[in-house]
């Protein structure tokens, strides 16, 4: 227990940044990892460089992590932070205009020598020329402490004792906040047991940092923040991506169907096809095509085949198997498509978050080729929504957009694991034999769905005809019939269109019933829109929020609750996408908040626009 008093707080922002070779995202993932067994509520945004390996110590090499935890629920990971741990002076200079005045600065001082300052830009040392007036500055020699404590271990040079520094970071700061360190250093064993000198070097390095944050006279108090008072049950932490994985083995168990990923590496994907090909005792196949259109072909072919067929991409990869998720329309056969959005154009910033995708999957086809899409709203929440795609997929037979991006990939928060026996069957039956007396027509349809019939190959008498050219109605054959194809393009649409009848009506949070403004979002907005109205709430005005996680068709009830309203406000991470599809559909004067900046909303912003619409 330490001797030095003890602050309680309600909730901590920390921002560990560093050069992207000092281990900044294990060590925000382990803080983490500790501060979810310690109950507390969570979010957290890893932020780092897109090249593999950008020049050591410059600004774009500046790889963060950014953590938000409180005793109470919260939605985000954070606006500003209270705390920067920054490693050299890239990180401080890339991170210090978000610390607000009155924030702690811990700095690397052994890292602020002349080539690095220069490497940053600064003229001086900003640690001595007042530009961190305001703030509690806290100078910490964690390279040179580190190399210290690791002095005798055989095997670890001067150069290699630097590179357990994030270590020392990390002890500090478990000792600073009150986290228990019994996880990381059995996670130091499981992680570098086969290397005894390397795990050695880390539980020193981390040791010594506990061991600072209790001795040093520089740190006067420690902090603790209470649990949360969360639903009861059985929580793990989760990325968004690692809920989509779970969410798709489970929608196989759930379909009786053998899950299919054909995946070409992509960030921020890419993590999808390595997490799922862990998973081969689920009977999961993963296959690593030679580019996007292979992938998307597999995974179409294994639905053929009767399997769940998924293939994964970001948005240069999603414009690829555009083609063929045209033939998937054409041939009515389930496929999910996750698209794990990121900031475009072209490569773009591959690393950074954006919501520009979502008219390149309600269009970016050719001909008239209606998809359904998806749209997931939190790290957690991505395990139900890739169910959700799944189900729609299977039942409707049609290929479905799952959309995510890159801030709802890579963060994390508690997951309370669902009771798996309580999820509901999502499984379809095939077809078995004749539909039409001695005949098997492959396009006649369910009445109720539209679905057409699920004919696996090699079932007697089910031999059938696909392909890309357009069908006969019924028979499957190929037409050329002017009215035919009239007449396809138009069930193709009703069929998806009528899924409306199939998911639920868009929820609104309006607790009085009395607000005359409503925010409407979709996707990873969702956490920043929920912050963001909590604030313009306390400050005593009335707002409502709505968020789709349906994006074709809408849910039925969405112009009913448009027209609700005075003023329709919707924030998005492009230049007003979802906005256009809402003024187009519904007739409604809605308005956007439009940024492009590779970065989450921040809740402040948004509550001074909404706020701003209040009280015009």
């Amino acid at each position: 227990m330490s001797s030095k008093p003890v602050e309680h707080l309600d909730r901590v922002i920390i921002r560990f940044a560093g050069d992207s070779g000092d281990g900044i995202q294990l060590t925000g993932d382990r803080f983490t990892s500790e501060t979810a067994l310690l109950g507390n509520d969570l979010a957290t945004l890893p932020d780092f460089p897109a090249e593999i390996r950008a020049p050591a110590g410059s600004l774009p090499g500046v790889s963060g992590f950014q953590v938000h935890f409180a005793d109470h629920d919260i939605f985000t990971s954070g606006d500003q932070p209270n705390v920067l741990v920054a490693m050299n002076p890239a990180a401080l200079k890339t991170n210090l205009a978000d610390v607000p005045k009155g924030g702690m600065v811990i700095v690397n001082t052994d890292a602020f020598n002349e080539r690095n300052l220069q490497k940053a830009g600064y003229e001086a040392s900003p640690l001595s020329d007042g530009s961190l007036a305001g703030l509690h500055v806290h100078e910490v020699a964690l390279t040179s402490m580190t190399v210290t404590a690791l002095k005798g271990i055989e095997g670890i040079t001067s150069r290699e004792a630097e590179r357990s520094k994030n270590f020392f970071a990390l002890g500090l700061m478990l000792w600073l906040y009150h986290r228990k360190t019994e996880g990381t250093l059995a996670f130091i064993e499981q992680k570098f047991g086969n290397t005894p000198s390397i795990a050695e070097a880390n539980t020193r390095a981390f040791k010594a940092g506990y061991n600072y944050g209790e001795t040093s006279e520089d740190f006067a108090v420690s902090y603790e923040i209470a649990p949360a008072h969360l639903a009861p049950g059985r929580y793990r932490q989760i990325t968004g991506n690692g809920a989509i994985t779970c969410g798709l083995i489970a929608a196989s168990r759930l379909s009786g169907l053998p899950l299919f990923l054909g995946a070409y590496p992509i960030t921020p994907a890419s993590s999808i096809l390595e997490e799922l090909a862990r998973h081969k005792n689920f009977g999961v196949t993963t296959f690593q095509a030679e580019d996007e259109i292979a992938a998307c072909g597999a995974a179409l072919g294994a639905s053929f085949g009767g399997s769940l067929g998924v293939t994964t991409s970001a948005g240069p990869g999603v414009v690829l198997k555009s083609e063929m998720v045209g033939l998937a329309v054409m041939l009515e056969l389930p496929l999910v498509i996750l698209d794990i959005q990121r900031a475009g154009p072209s490569t773009g910033m591959p690393t950074k978050p954006e919501q520009a995708d979502l008219l390149l999957v309600l269009f970016g086809r050719n001909g008239e080729s209606p998809v359904p899409v998806v749209a997931a709203s939190s790290p957690s929440q991505c395990f139900h929504a890739a169910i959700e795609a799944a189900r729609i997929a299977i039942k409707y037979r049609t290929p479905v957009y799952l959309l995510s991006d890159a801030s709802l990939a890579n963060g994390s928060e508690p997951w309370l694991i669902p009771d798996v026996d309580a999820l509901p069957s999502i499984a379809s039956p095939f077809a078995t034999g004749p539909n039409d007396g001695d005949l098997f027509h492959p396009y006649k349809r369910d009445p109720d769905t539209l679905a057409r019939p699920w004919a696996v190959p090699g079932t007697p008498g089910l031999e059938h005809r696909i392909g890309g050219l357009e069908k006969e109605d019924v028979t499957g054959g190929i037409s050329y019939d002017p009215d035919n194809h009239d007449a396809m393009v138009r069930l193709r649409a009703r069929k998806v269109a009528n899924i409306a009848a199939d998911i639920p009506d868009l929820e609104v949070d309006d607790p009085d019933g009395g607000a005359r403004i409503l925010v409407l979002g979709w996707g990873s907005t969702y956490g920043p829109i929920g912050a963001a109205v909590r604030r313009v709430r306390k400050a005593g005005h009335e707002v409502a929020s709505a968020h789709l996680h349906y994006l074709n068709p809408f849910p039925r009830n969405t112009g009913d609750v448009l027209r609700r309203y005075d003023r329709v406000l919707v924030p998005e991470m492009n230049t007003g996408q979802l906005l256009k599809l809402i003024r187009a559909e519904f007739l409604v004067d809605a308005v956007g908040y439009n940024r492009v900046r590779g970065l989450p909303f921040r809740s402040s912003e948004l509550a001074e626009t909404i706020t701003a619409l209040v009280e015009r």
